[in-house]
């Protein structure tokens, strides 16, 4: 009974999540819109915006989609480090590429604006490349591991071409 109130409550949170991020989406895109027909607002700032809120929108859906299938659908553990491995990587590459795919749209932003706001585009580049550099930090140890715990101790190669018949015993 737990099991299937903590499934339900893992769906309905993550089909909230998408909602939101559809939500994003057409605000965005109501913006960009009305400010085709305002002769006021800058159109530029808008699609800059926009392109900002459909980032994190895709983010926020990835996320959800993500509590979906391993919370709600799937609901089990991992079993293997392998597929643990390859679902946190879709996941925190989504995370990754949102990360920076703001910050260029910051850099974008403050440019245009005042110098002097640049100091938060370039850190958030700086965490998004230490994601990126911790993700591939985080494949090549998790590999090794499965790589150790998966393969037998290396044999020599005389070892080998007795157990092969290619040498006498």
């Amino acid at each position: 009974m737990f099991e299937l109130v903590t499934r339900a409550a893992f769906g309905l949170a993550s089909l909230v999540l998408m909602a939101l991020a559809g939500g994003m989406i057409v605000y965005a895109g109501v913006d960009v819109w009305q400010s085709y027909h305002m002769p006021d607002k800058d159109v530029g700032a808008a699609l800059l915006e926009a392109v900002g809120y459909t980032v994190i929108a895709i983010a926020v859906f990835d996320v959800g989609k993500y509590i979906l299938e391993e919370e709600a659908i799937r609901g089990r553990e991992m079993r293997q480090a392998g597929e643990a491995r390859r679902s946190l990587t879709k996941f925190i590459s989504t995370i990754v590429i949102a990360v920076l795919l703001e910050a260029v749209v910051t850099v974008f932003q403050a440019g245009k604006e005042e110098f002097s706001q640049m100091l938060y585009p370039t850190l958030l580049l700086l965490v998004g490349v230490l994601l990126f550099v911790g993700l591939g930090a985080y494949q090549r140890l998790s590999v090794s591991a499965e790589r150790a715990a998966n393969d037998p101790p290396e044999k020599d190669e005389e070892t080998e071409r007795k157990e092969q018949g290619k040498l006498p015993s």
